[in-house]
């Protein structure tokens, strides 16, 4: 183990203009710029298609793939690392890896091997602060890309455990990001975690509150177990909590589960003690709120025939913008431009199925009317790149004509 304290990369390692080109080449479009210099808009043969205002990589994102190329620059005789996928997109993914930045998810490859000669990458979602202290203990140089929204969250997760409150997060258990917001609870000893996916397991916790000293705690443990905090007792831990969640999870779904603990919790003791029970705070993403926004405004203001949702299947944002467009219009969440295989057929993942289920791919016969004019919409998570949105608008450029 190293006893010397680590370099640990935060803002920048100053090799910003030297990888601008490289990324400019690798995920720059130029029908994109072209279809946003027309208002959103772009028609082609039969077809009209209309672009969400906000789509693709936000801030945090482009952020953090910016950092990776700069730690292959910066450290040219040193081997670099990533610990898992730096966003969930296939495509930014396979591109780190021919940079010859090597996954620690990928088979072959050790945690325990690494030491002061390796650079080691923090992803957008952040580590758990065990993986961190595990990093720092065997002296890598260190390049954190976490993203400010997910350490905002953090930070109100760590309060809540410092004043001996329970963070309920809204998130998926198993992704990466919900994993490092949770140890952030445990950071104290009177922190505790549980998990809550959707408004159905919300509604469960809230109603183990409102039977008070009554509740089956078994019952509860049994149910939410693996979800929770080594050693839970919802008879006790479920006395003050506190609400969080994953970045990008469906916005409007985090609010309401808010809400519904608010409402359990004044039930079970009453509004003048809601303060010493009950903390919410703000963590909701700006950039996933933007993204969420702008498809909503894009199905409100156009009459649209189809939406096409591009984006990793693994990508929590992605699905959640499916999810809204599935409710309005026909809706295909694809990959890559290849899943738009021919004007006549389509490989898509089904709509609704777990971000974090195996990939089950699906073939859509007949997708596109062979005749007459058809208007598409067309949208990207946060962590697909311009260039990938600009091959699927270049593919549907050879259908419409």
């Amino acid at each position: 183990m190293s006893t010397s304290q680590p370099l640990i990369f935060r803002k920048g390692l100053d090799m910003k203009e030297a990888v601008a080109g490289e990324l400019a080449a690798a995920y720059h479009s130029a029908i994109v710029d072209r279809v946003r210099a027309n208002g959103y808009r772009h028609d082609t043969g039969r077809l009209t298609i209309h672009l969400a205002r906000e789509f693709g990589f936000c801030y945090g994102v482009d952020r953090a793939v910016d950092y990776a190329y700069q730690a292959r620059r910066r450290f040219p005789g040193r081997q670099v690392y990533l610990t898992g996928e730096i966003i969930h997109n296939p495509h930014v993914n396979d591109q780190l890896r021919a940079a010859e930045i090597r996954f620690l998810t990928d088979q072959g490859e050790r945690w325990d091997t690494l030491g002061p000669d390796d650079v080691v990458i923090l992803p957008a979602f952040g580590v758990t602060v065990g993986d961190m202290a595990r990093l720092v203990g065997q002296g890598c140089t260190l390049v954190d890309t976490t993203c400010g929204s997910v350490l905002n969250v953090w930070k109100n997760v760590v309060r809540y455990a410092q004043d001996g409150f329970t963070a309920v997060i809204h998130g998926k258990v198993h992704h990466e990001e919900t994993r490092a917001t949770a140890s952030q609870a445990l950071k104290y000893p009177r922190g505790r975690y549980l998990v809550v996916l959707d408004r159905a397991e919300a509604a469960e916790v809230c109603d183990f509150i409102r039977q008070g000293p009554g509740a089956d705690s078994a019952a509860f443990i049994a149910r939410f177990g693996a979800v929770a905090s080594p050693g839970f007792d919802p008879a006790v831990d479920l006395d003050r909590v506190g609400c969080a969640n994953q970045t990008t999870m469906l916005m409007s779904e985090s609010l309401a589960i808010g809400e519904m603990f608010r409402e359990a919790m004044t039930e079970r003791y009453g509004s003048a003690d809601l303060a010493a029970h009950f903390r919410s705070f703000d963590t909701i993403c700006s950039a996933t709120q933007e993204r969420q926004d702008a498809v909503t405004t894009l199905l409100d203001s156009e009459r649209l025939d189809l939406m096409l949702v591009v984006g990793g299947y693994n990508s929590s944002n992605t699905v959640n913008l499916a999810k809204i467009c599935a409710d309005r219009v026909r809706t295909f969440h694809i990959a890559e431009p290849e899943c738009l295989i021919s004007s006549n057929e389509i490989r898509y993942r089904p709509v609704g199925m777990p971000s974090t289920a195996p990939c089950q791919e699906e073939v859509q016969l007949d997708w596109l009317p062979a005749t007459g004019p058809l208007t598409i919409g067309l949208t990207a998570g946060a962590s697909t790149p311009n260039n990938i949105v600009g091959q699927a608008i270049e593919r549907l450029e050879q259908f419409g004509a």
